[in-house]
């Protein structure tokens, strides 16, 4: 018997060191995509693997014939934004910790070694720039002037200081798919430059909609953003400004056809209308909310069915 409860309490001790083991490289895992920001990778990839398939389909290119330039194109891009993601969470450590959403964030929590961030998002960005160059220098060229203006421009420079620091932001946040359609076609035809501009005037109000969600977390942070600094009246009137800039922009898009001219014509006027009823709405919180989430579903709809419409 006493043998028997030695062997079981051996195998025992086994599996909890596989587990502890299996845990140690679930919550690293959970840390790496924390560092370089998963979200924000996934959906920027959505708007440069646009930007490839339009600049494809443009050129009378086939996707299979180069898959390997879309491939370079893809793992670069999500390198470079990931590596500016990473030294963002390096920058910011001192301020995130107040806030609700990234006080979990490794660097906060010192699981992982603030330095070795700063080092991990800079191996990335030059891996990354490495891969863009494998097809273009224009793609490679876009990229480095996205991670300038997303660390330098926005993180460093504007962020605890302007309000318009959103708008800064804005910059780093459009040039995915500009770096898409160079890395097949260095030559940007007009159509990529609306892909730049749709993404530069989406994300104000997408991000001022968040800033009056966490605006006492921004305010505790001492980030300047717009609502905390003039109010939620205010704010609200500049997210109107910035989705009535975008009503123009589908019908310099007729090149990719009526239908989707219509689709991006109706996604504006529901995003116009859903912001209209705020005013009338005594909770500007959960009207602040609906916009943030109209908002998502624009950009993965607007930008699906801009490679849908290229099929039919």
């Amino acid at each position: 018997m006493t043998t028997t409860r030695s062997v079981l309490s051996a195998d025992e001790k086994i599996q909890n060191e596989k587990n502890r083991d299996q845990e140690y490289r679930t919550t690293a895992y959970k840390d790496f995509l924390a560092i370089i920001k998963i979200g924000i990778v996934n959906s920027n990839l959505i708007t440069a693997f646009t930007g490839v398939w339009l600049a494809l389909f443009f050129t009378g290119q086939s996707f299979l014939q180069e898959i390997d330039i879309v491939i370079y194109a893809l793992v670069g891009s999500a390198l470079v934004i990931a590596g500016s993601c990473a030294v963002n969470n390096y920058y910011d450590r001192d301020i995130d910790h107040v806030m609700e959403r990234t006080k979990v964030r490794p660097t906060v929590t010192g699981r992982i070694n603030p330095k070795h961030v700063l080092v991990l998002g800079l191996i990335l960005i030059l891996i990354g720039t490495g891969f863009l160059l494998l097809t273009t220098v224009t793609a490679a060229v876009i990229g480095l002037i996205g991670v300038f203006s997303y660390i330098v421009l926005y993180t460093m420079w504007s962020k605890r200081r302007y309000t318009i620091n959103t708008v800064i932001g804005s910059i780093s946040g459009a040039v995915p798919p500009l770096i898409g359609w160079a890395a097949i076609d260095p030559d940007l035809h007009v159509l990529a430059w609306l892909l730049f501009f749709i993404m530069f005037i989406w994300q104000p109000p997408h991000f001022l909609a968040l800033a009056m969600r966490r605006v006492e977390e921004y305010r505790a942070a001492g980030v300047p953003m717009l609502p905390v600094v003039h109010g939620f009246a205010m704010t609200k009137r500049q997210i109107m400004i910035w989705v009535l800039c975008l009503l123009p922009l589908p019908f310099y898009m007729f090149s990719l056809g009526g239908l989707f001219v219509i689709i991006a014509t109706l996604l504006n006027i529901g995003w116009l209308v859903l912001g209209i009823s705020g005013f009338k709405k005594k909770d500007d919180i959960k009207w602040a909310k609906q916009m943030f989430v109209y908002s998502l579903n624009y950009l993965t709809i607007m930008f699906v069915t801009m490679i849908i419409v290229t099929l039919v």
